[in-house]
């Protein structure tokens, strides 16, 4: 089979190249670093506070994963947290600011609609890592609280410490999670007896509980051992062709909450352009001539 690229698919491709550059926003609750090519490292960053998770935080973390995922430097994002914790999950001096603004309405629809804004709103936040186009790797240290196993199940590959613990607290401060845990964990362990446990009981689990039930893929011994490879993994990453990947993130979660047949079309759909591309061309041109390490253009 023989490929060409036209003129109109390099115009597509290398489009790109005219536009200015791409800068990120600052942040005050996050802190962004790259020394990989194409690997960003988010890291959630109020160790005072043990990394609690407060209005602008969830807010800075929507806005910083989507800016990512139109990022051209950008093809894998490693999730971490800094200081003792991951983080201790949604801070509750947020959860009082919400009871005042609450208070200021007599009527129950009203005071719902309050309350439903403030949980859509984190929602979206959290979705905003499912939705990144490029995959987001967590690596997780100590404490992972509540809204923290919210975030990391959004996350496509979960690493931690040997000394990392999970819980899902919500039952026990008298609320159902509602950003995320009880949608996607079931489907990331594959056992809804476990989960109804660990979601009624609130109780902790370890890493070596978490990685038996699958919620995490190896758990390393120290933090700085975790992040030696977590960010070999992502630069593994980086270095395949950023279509490829992207669309594969895609197909999965699409897949995820569609039959099967469903998710066959999705996939032919998208592959019928994609096999069209110049990382396809580059890739099978590699693969003939023993290159193993084909160089793809930013996307």
């Amino acid at each position: 089979m023989f490929f060409r690229i036209t003129n109109l698919q390099k115009g597509f491709f290398y489009l790109r190249s005219i536009s200015k550059a791409y800068s990120m926003s600052s942040y005050q609750t996050l802190k962004i670093e790259s020394h990989k090519e194409f690997v960003f490292n988010v890291q959630l960053n109020r160790p005072g506070k043990a990394n609690a998770m407060n209005s602008q935080m969830w807010i800075e973390i929507g806005k910083c994963f989507n800016e990512l995922s139109e990022n051209p430097d950008c093809r894998v994002i490693v999730l971490t947290g800094n200081g003792k914790f991951f983080t201790s999950g949604i801070d509750l001096y947020d959860v009082m600011n919400l009871g005042q603004e609450v208070a200021n309405h007599d009527d129950i629809a009203r005071k719902s609609q309050v309350i439903r804004k403030f949980i859509k709103t984190y929602q979206d936040c959290i979705t905003s890592l499912e939705k990144c186009v490029k995959p987001v790797i967590a690596a997780i240290h100590n404490g992972c609280i509540g809204g923290g196993v919210d975030l990391i199940a959004a996350s496509d590959i979960r690493y931690c410490t040997n000394d990392a613990w999970f819980q899902i607290k919500e039952t026990e401060i008298g609320m159902a999670a509602d950003v995320g845990t009880l949608q996607r964990m079931p489907k990331i362990i594959g056992n809804m007896s476990t989960f109804n446990e660990l979601a009624f009981t609130a109780r902790k689990f370890d890493a070596q509980e978490a990685k038996s039930i699958g919620f995490v893929s190896t758990v390393y011994e120290t933090n700085e051992s975790m992040l030696e490879n977590v960010m070999n993994i992502a630069n593994d990453i980086a270095s395949k062709s950023p279509v490829g990947i992207q669309m594969t993130k895609r197909s999965i979660i699409y897949s995820r909450d569609h039959t099967v047949q469903e998710g066959l079309d999705h996939i032919a759909d998208w592959n019928q352009i994609l096999l069209q591309s110049e990382d396809f061309i580059k890739a099978t041109m590699a693969v003939a001539s023993k290159d193993k390490k084909p160089i793809f253009s930013k996307l």
